[in-house]
């Protein structure tokens, strides 16, 4: 029985010892910082677009009749001092398409000679890009006004999807010809770009004081952040910080965010049936009926079985009386009947719609 004993307790530490270690091997929860939900403004990135030919198609190309391709390979050829005189000359030239060259640069900036990846799409009659290569394309900015070669893209043509032939990669198929730089801080001010998940008044108020809580000094309140809408916050570098203001910047970004209550937001999604609640969103005593389906927050008792003055389907989300009915305990309750997600989604956007559901709702398509 002594070995049984000393057995028993031996194994109850073996087993705290290793509770003991999970909870210690657990990391401690990190606070969410400026930086997880802010952007400096100009941070972001651009596309480079072009023109080009590929060519060492299969038979699969553009064909002779389609001139939009057949012109600019006539171009090429005379370029390099072989002229076509007639366009006839071309009209089995099946092996090459026009394609259209997408280049997108990264929201940091590039350096010249720096390569990226790129997407190369038909848009003529080629039937496939398998196989063929892509001459050298020079590649332009967005604007129109904007005629700068920004890279030169070429190479073999990589298709990920037999399903869509004409759609093809080149992996690091252009170099920079130019330095892509971004410059984040205008008239010695940074603005912080608060991510469309997060933004809201209470959350830039919150980055705003924020800043200027840690920035301050004793007997002195700093007034080097404002939140200028729900989006933008901005900052006044300090004097001592202009010169090289890298560090000062990642210090904004590193610090703990002092946190405002969560915005109360229900978000409905039709296409996937998603619903998603944040926040402490509450419901207004209310009955609801909906297709034979009955679910109260008001003070009314149900009969025996579980049916309200012999209706089926009826479920009392607060029977207790408590007030304050949470949308954790309506869903809960559409859960309980089956209810199917359509359905839901029209009762909570009729609660919304007379008020008794006090969140901020967002619908998506």
């Amino acid at each position: 029985m002594e070995f049984l004993a000393n057995n028993f307790r031996t194994k109850i530490f073996r087993a705290a010892v290793v509770v003991a270690a999970l909870v210690l091997s657990v990391p401690a929860a990190q606070a969410m910082r400026i930086g997880d939900v802010t952007h400096l403004k100009g941070q972001r990135i651009n596309q480079l677009t072009g023109m080009g030919l590929v060519v060492g198609l299969n038979g699969t190309g553009d064909g002779g009749k389609y001139l939009p391709a057949i012109r600019p390979l006539a171009a090429m050829l005379t370029q390099f001092a072989n002229p076509v005189l007639s366009m006839d000359e071309l009209k089995n030239a099946k092996n090459v398409a026009l394609v259209a060259v997408e280049a997108t640069l990264p929201e940091y900036g590039s350096r010249e000679g720096d390569r990226i990846d790129v997407k190369v799409t038909s848009i003529g009659a080629a039937k496939s890009l398998m196989g063929g290569r892509l001459l050298i394309t020079p590649l332009q900015g967005p604007h129109k006004a904007d005629q700068r070669i920004y890279a030169l893209a070429n190479g073999p043509l990589h298709v990920p999807d037999t399903i869509t032939p004409t759609a093809a990669t080149i992996t690091q198929g252009a170099t920079l010809e130019a330095d892509i730089i971004y410059h984040y801080v205008v008239e010695e001010q940074i603005t912080l770009v608060i991510e469309d998940a997060h933004a809201g008044w209470s959350m830039s108020n919150a980055i705003a004081q924020t800043i200027r809580e840690f920035s301050s000094e004793p007997g002195r309140v700093s007034a080097i952040a404002k939140a200028v809408d729900p989006k933008n916050v901005l900052v006044t570098i300090p004097q001592a910080d202009r010169t090289n203001p890298a560090s000062f910047i990642a210090w904004v970004q590193g610090q703990d965010l002092l946190l405002p209550q969560a915005e109360s937001r229900v978000k409905l999604n039709r296409r996937t049936g998603t619903i998603i609640v944040t926040g402490d969103v509450e419901i207004s005593p209310v009955a609801i009926s909906h297709k034979g389906l009955t679910i109260s927050t008001l003070a009314i008792q149900p009969a025996a079985g579980g049916a309200l003055a012999g209706q089926e389907g009826f479920v009392a989300v607060d029977p207790g009386k408590r007030g304050g009915t949470k949308m954790a305990d309506l869903i809960d309750a559409l859960n309980q009947l089956k209810v199917p997600v359509d359905d839901r989604i029209t009762i909570i956007e009729e609660l919304y719609k007379t008020g008794k559901l006090h969140a901020r709702l967002i619908v998506e398509e």
